[in-house]
């Protein structure tokens, strides 16, 4: 790194005094506990300064907290300074070449300041020669800070992507939800007052006949704020919680809906009658089917819009379109709700099964029934092997107590801790009988429910067909005139088709993981 001559004599020709300008700057919190705060490194660069017999004329300070825009408009306005005053500055100090630039690109601007304005960039905490060695090793740090930044974005991306995987929210939960972090972990949990106050807005919107005007009005007059510091609630905060998904277990990532491990606020029929009711006011009918932001256009992203279209024969029919479909350069797609009608009921003719493959696979959950329960048995047993042991030792303690022979100190922790044992013992018990049942039950009645869809589809009115898509469904992307459907589990095996094994033993492989159930 070039270093700043120890000449006394400054560039604008006055006094001993130099006159610098510095940029001090932190982009995590972790870089506080790393001993690069802000102010370690405003006091390194006032050190230095004065070290060199001047002062520094300005210092720019970028926090973590900054966003994006903050931090590029105060960069811009140094390179501005700089180049203005560039008659009187004697160099421009930073703690590290990495808190001076992060990419290339803006590096690229520091070395124009220097060779082009004279002003030199100096690191006081990384010293370099001003020759073509020095200058190389700088080089080399701007690089590998570059790498440092990008190969961080990276992680980060993979970090937030893998938390999506394990149902976790990508960014900072919604409303009603709070993060509680514990051992370097965080778990989303609902925030029992925000939750309240969600439940509360659903009912209203959806069984008090409240507009989002009256709401916003209501709410006040029950006592209820939006936060303690932002008690005030504004039209647009209810419309946004009134259409989040995140509300009945759903999480959003990339502009695609998938399941979420966090516990759902509001039940699904409730969420569906508020989307029917908000799709009605923003399209004029209360019944189209794929409305209420349902289905997003593949080519901007943006939600499908449905119209009802009278022709002058008198008929009148329903079609779906993006939202920007009039702009230029937007393929101008627009589909009848009986075209995508088809695609639907195409979608759940592959999710049925042959008659065939149907009988195997009832046959294999009973054997599996059988199996499993089998199991369940021998492991009730053993816990209640267990569970008798551990009273035996209760009754041998409290003997032994009576006896005298162990003390009054020792019998309460001990006791306290069998207790414990037994209440957990039984509880497992409990579990193993109640679940033994359940999980067959519903995985056999979810089957069931799959080979039927096209049947309750036909006859179904406009509420059943909501929930049949939202229970199948996960996401619909309109591909020029193709809908691609995106479903949930189970059904996403079934749409692949099952297979019957080639064992002669009657079993079902998915093609996904090929596992036999």
């Amino acid at each position: 790194m070039m270093m700043a001559s120890a000449q006394s004599n400054s560039k604008g020709g006055g006094e001993n005094s130099k006159q610098f300008i510095a940029l001090a700057r932190v982009s995590s919190v972790a870089q506080k506990e790393e001993g690069t705060s802000l102010q370690v490194q405003e006091e390194a660069l006032q050190a230095y300064a004065e070290s060199q017999g001047g002062v520094i004329a300005r210092m720019w300070k970028i926090a973590e907290t900054a966003s994006k825009s903050e931090r590029r408009v105060s960069f811009k306005e140094m390179l501005a300074y700089a180049k203005a005053n560039s008659h009187k500055i004697d160099g421009l100090l930073v703690y590290k070449v990495d808190r001076a630039a992060r990419n290339l690109v803006d590096y690229a601007k520091l070395l124009e300041l220097e060779v082009g304005h004279g002003i030199p960039l100096i690191a006081v905490s990384q010293p370099t020669a001003n020759t073509p060695a020095g200058r190389m090793a700088r080089n080399m740090m701007a690089t590998m800070g570059t790498f440092f930044a990008e190969q961080l974005a990276v992680d980060v991306r993979q970090g937030i992507a893998q938390r999506v995987r394990d149902g976790k929210f990508p960014t900072v939960p919604p409303y009603g939800y709070v993060t509680d972090r514990s051992e370097r972990r965080s778990v989303v949990r609902v925030q029992p007052e925000h939750a309240e106050n969600v439940k509360r807005i659903f009912h209203l919107y959806a069984f008090g006949h409240c507009t989002l005007d009256m709401i916003v009005k209501q709410l006040p007059g029950e006592g209820r704020v939006y936060k303690p510091k932002q008690p005030h609630w504004v039209r647009s905060k209810i419309h946004r919680i009134l259409r989040d998904r995140a509300y009945i277990g759903d999480l959003k990532y990339h502009k695609q809906w998938q399941r979420g491990g966090h516990e759902p606020i509001i039940d699904r029929d409730t969420f569906d009658r508020v989307q029917t009711l908000l799709g009605g006011k923003i399209y004029k009918s209360n019944e189209l089917t794929y409305g209420g932001e349902l289905m997003s256009c593949g080519h901007c992203g943006r939600p499908l819009t449905g119209e009802l279209v009278r022709k002058k024969s008198g008929k009148t029919y329903v079609y779906y379109r993006c939202a920007r479909y009039t702009e230029p350069g937007h393929p101008r797609v627009r589909l009848r709700e009986s075209e995508i009608d088809e695609q639907v009921l195409g979608l759940f003719d592959r999710i049925k099964q042959p008659e065939s493959v149907q009988r195997l696979f009832r046959n294999a959950l009973a054997s599996w029934m059988t199996t499993h329960h089998s199991r369940a048995r021998s492991r009730a047993q053993e816990v209640q092997s267990q569970l008798d042991d551990v009273r035996r030792q209760q009754e041998r303690l409290l003997n032994l107590h009576l006896a005298g022979t162990v003390e009054e100190q020792t019998f309460a922790t001990k006791n306290l801790e069998l207790r414990d044992r037994v209440a957990k013992l039984t509880l497992q018990i409990e579990a193993t009988d109640r679940k033994k049942d359940e999980n067959a039950d519903l995985a056999l009645r979810v089957f069931e429910l799959s080979q039927r869809l096209r049947d309750k589809w036909v006859t179904a009115d406009f509420p059943v067909k909501r929930r049949l898509l939202s229970f199948v469904c996960l996401n619909f992307v309109l591909e020029g005139v193709t809908l691609a459907i995106s479903t949930r589990k189970p059904f996403n095996c079934l749409v692949e088709r099952l297979s019957v094994s080639d064992s002669g033993e009657g079993g079902i492989r998915t093609p996904a993981t090929g596992m036999t159930p």
